[in-house]
């Protein structure tokens, strides 16, 4: 993987969490290639540890720490280890999040006549509030867990900052996923409370929104199970100006913009959209 431009994170302490990640992974490799020590967080420390390995092979600095975002006590343990092994936390990515099918809908509209025709289908009023605690408390408390506990280090360090993930839901909530459109539009919010909260205390905050990429989490939304198109898919490139999904190193020139002290010290509680023009769409 080649960075798109290179910015000068030498000797800087990132830690990535959801690290392990398919998009996770490529903000660790890129801010290893800026010059950074990366901690790879996973709650599954093999794929923590390839990712690390990865980075230490390609000539970058990195460890693998194992760490549930929603449990404090690990997350506090994490950073003791961060911070014996390669120093306190410069740069954190709050990465880790995605949905569960427990949150999510059928029916992108409710029709009285298809519930009678199909009373197996899952609507609003079947969803498990279960369900929607998790996915909300994995995306908005595995964001705000992490920023607890590893800001405790950035305190007055110049150049420190947090960048968190939020989406596109955030903006415009999408049919049949309410509990991650919440947490995502939630993220966006903490990012800007955040932001002001850490203004004096010299750590910038801010978000990027990913358009539509294809990951594991959604692609049973995206193609159906012959492979082919899903008619979600359609109407998601109808609506991308692009007119194509969006893919992983896209996001890394926005991350490391955000994570430059001297391309963006004046820049905090921002939610930047990498979206294809999603975003910008009326559709018409």
């Amino acid at each position: 993987m080649t960075v798109p431009f290179q910015v000068d994170l030498t000797n800087k302490v990132a830690v990535v969490t959801g690290g392990s990640g398919v998009i996770g992974s490529y903000f660790a490799k890129a801010l290893a290639e800026c010059g950074a020590k990366v901690a790879v967080l996973g709650i599954d420390i093999d794929k923590a540890n390839q990712v690390a390995n990865e980075i230490n092979e390609s000539g970058g600095r990195a460890i693998a720490v194992n760490a549930n975002v929603l449990e404090r006590g690990e997350l506090e343990q994490a950073r003791g280890i961060i911070e014996e092994d390669l120093g306190t936390c410069d740069i954190l990515i709050n990465c880790a999040g995605g949905n569960n099918p427990r949150g999510t809908t059928d029916d992108e509209f409710y029709d009285i006549e298809a519930v009678k025709n199909n009373p197996d289908m899952k609507t609003f009023f079947d969803l498990d509030p279960k369900g929607i605690g998790f996915v909300f408390d994995l995306n908005f408390l595995g964001t705000l867990l992490p920023s607890q506990v590893f800001a405790q280090g950035m305190i007055g360090k110049k150049g420190s900052c947090i960048i968190n993930v939020s989406s596109m839901n955030a903006f415009t909530p999408l049919t049949k996923i309410p509990a991650y459109s919440g947490a995502k539009a939630a993220i966006s919010n903490f990012t800007q409370w955040l932001a002001v909260y850490f203004a004096k205390a010299g750590i910038r905050v801010n978000a990027i929104a990913p358009g539509f990429l294809v990951t594991e989490q959604n692609k049973n939304l995206l193609f159906n199970k012959d492979g082919s198109p899903s008619s979600r898919t359609k109407k998601i490139l109808d609506s991308t100006p692009m007119g194509r999904f969006g893919e992983p190193e896209e996001l890394l020139g926005g991350v490391l913009f955000l994570v430059s002290e001297q391309a963006a010290s004046f820049v905090t509680g921002v939610v930047l959209p990498i979206d294809g023009g999603f975003s910008s769409y009326a559709g018409v």
